[in-house]
């Protein structure tokens, strides 16, 4: 980046700071719009509470505000690439959230998209897109030679389903009855389940908090009152049973 687009991004820091959250809200509605197949990939919850939009909005914040200085963003480097290993995002996605974000900067700001401020934050873009990326492809080497691990999406089966006082212990094991990877207490791994009376699916993580067995996983998914028909605990908790099939991400530690 030139020294003339690192002034031009960092003279949005004000907007952001008031405006961030129409920004990305409406880059979100644009994106999905646009691109209904990353419905199966964003948290439609999270995006009904606001939650993903308000992260996004403080996450954009935080670069323009640190542009000169990205060394300072590497804890929200790794927190934000540890998520996106866990929901198998590639590279090529990158494009797609790239275009609609800087169409939405033009659209919200009212600037043209020509513009050199426009220009600039493409610019921005790409070069955190390209750290993202690297920091997120050794992430997926690291799982896929560890053994029993592997990268995306795996199917697993509900081997067990024991009621607790705040909701629901869950156990499930590999459908290919293969060598899973072995888990510690404080990782996670993302569920992805199928949503009823809708044609796609939907992705939460969940925290493996007690020490994990050999041959499965276990988690506690606990009801979530007041959110969307997209929630995954909800929808865990009261559509899946005894010998239903998830998909799984590998355990991963933030």
């Amino acid at each position: 980046m030139t020294p003339q687009q690192i002034e031009l991004v960092k003279s949005t820091v004000p907007v952001l700071r008031e405006h961030g959250v129409t920004l990305t809200s409406y880059f979100y509605n644009r994106m999905l719009n646009n691109h209904p197949e990353l419905k199966n990939v964003f948290n439609l919850d999270h995006q009904s509470t606001g939650r993903q939009p308000r992260a996004l909005a403080a996450a954009v914040l935080a670069y323009a505000e640190h542009i000169e200085q990205p060394e300072k963003l590497a804890k929200a480097v790794e927190r934000i690439t540890t998520k996106h290993v866990s929901l198998n995002i590639q590279p090529e996605q990158y494009a797609i959230v790239g275009e609609n974000l800087l169409h939405s900067i033009s659209e919200v700001l009212n600037v043209p998209f020509e513009s050199e401020l426009i220009e600039a934050w493409k610019q921005a873009y790409l070069q955190l897109a390209d750290i993202l990326i690297e920091v997120e492809k050794e992430k997926y080497h690291q799982l896929a030679k560890q053994d029993g691990g592997w990268t995306g999406w795996r199917s697993f089966k509900i081997i067990a389903i024991q009621e607790q006082y705040e909701g629901k212990c869950f156990k499930i094991s590999a459908t290919d009855q293969q060598a899973i990877l072995a888990a510690t207490l404080g990782e996670y791994i993302s569920v992805k389940v199928h949503v009823p009376e809708k044609e796609l699916d939907q992705p939460q993580q969940f925290n493996l908090n007690t020490t994990q067995a050999d041959d499965h996983y276990e988690f506690v998914v606990k009801p979530e009152p007041a959110h969307s028909d997209y929630d995954v605990a909800n929808i865990l908790l009261n559509h899946y049973s005894l010998g239903d099939e998830v998909m799984v991400s590998a355990p991963i530690r933030n």
